[in-house]
């Protein structure tokens, strides 16, 4: 699917003193449609879904913080609770509850967050691949070690530059090495939308390098599954079967009142790219029962 001419409206929302981006695709009467990116991606990533469905909903697919076009944080660490305060906040203040949300990894976590603390606000949820790989182990360890791991990480990601491309050509080969199922056209545009250009000529990506460093602190495994319980909306959850994160889609499913979960052939982590047809088609089929 090639995408078209018609375009988006950019627009800011402040969360925690933070000016975070988001893009409305318009037809505001229709049913609201929340579509949440993953780490180190930005809300460019759903143009394809959000051409596709806009007719039928209200689409807002916001940056997270850190990511795309929204501000960084400053002395602060990129934790799950400040994403899902950020979508608590764009949902809020835009009244889009009760909505429909699709997400992806990162953001399939922080959306399972928010419908468990907001089970009236969703109407049904997809989520792409935003289970089981979020390492919940290092959060078992001793409250020492979690901080000497913090600090040696923070620490190092302070030294770190951000990698310049040459071109923005050199980016575009990187993102379609990093992905093989991606279409040229996909992969060109993910990559103009989510690289700047420094000073020097060169390009970067645009998230915060810091987005890398773990938080020190978050819910147990015990917490988060206790969420999940309180989610009685219907929930889809997806993943690629050529991906390396993902796994258990059938058991992590019998964690909640009211999912499914299913597997898609020659798609990897990013199933919403990878088999994109198959995918709305899917997800469709999901909204309308």
């Amino acid at each position: 699917m090639a995408l078209d001419k018609a375009t988006p409206t950019s627009h800011s929302y402040f969360s925690q003193r933070l000016r975070l981006h988001y893009l409305d695709w318009g037809n505001e009467e229709a049913p609201p449609l929340l579509l949440v990116h993953g780490n180190q991606d930005h809300c460019r990533n759903w143009d394809w879904v959000a051409q596709d469905m806009r007719d039928d909903y209200h689409i807002v697919a916001p940056d997270f913080r850190g990511h795309g076009d929204s501000e960084w944080v400053r002395g602060s660490s990129y934790m799950i609770s400040e994403y899902v305060y950020d979508l608590a906040q764009l949902i809020h203040q835009r009244e889009l509850a009760p909505l429909n949300i699709i997400a992806h990894s990162l953001g399939g976590v922080v959306a399972l967050r928010y419908a468990g603390i907001y089970p009236e606000h969703i109407n049904k949820l997809v989520v792409i691949e935003g289970w089981g790989n979020w390492p919940m182990e290092a959060y078992s360890k001793p409250a020492h070690e979690r901080m000497r791991d913090w600090i040696e990480q923070t620490r190092k990601i302070a030294g770190r530059i951000p990698k310049r491309y040459p071109t923005v050509e050199d980016a575009y080969q990187r993102m379609q090495d990093a992905n093989k199922h991606l279409r040229e056209d996909q992969a060109r545009h993910l990559t103009i939308h989510g690289s700047d250009q420094n000073e020097d000529g060169t390009f970067s990506w645009k998230f915060d390098n810091y987005t890398h460093v773990l938080a020190p602190f978050d819910m147990t495994g015990e917490q988060a599954a206790a969420l999940l319980k309180r989610i009685d909306a219907p929930v889809l959850l997806v993943s690629g079967k050529e991906s390396w994160t993902g796994k258990g889609g059938d058991e992590y499913a019998a964690l909640f009142p009211n999912a499914r979960h299913i597997g898609f052939d020659q798609a990897g982590h990013w199933v919403q790219h990878d088999q994109l047809e198959k995918f709305l088609s899917t997800v469709r089929e999901f909204f309308n029962e």
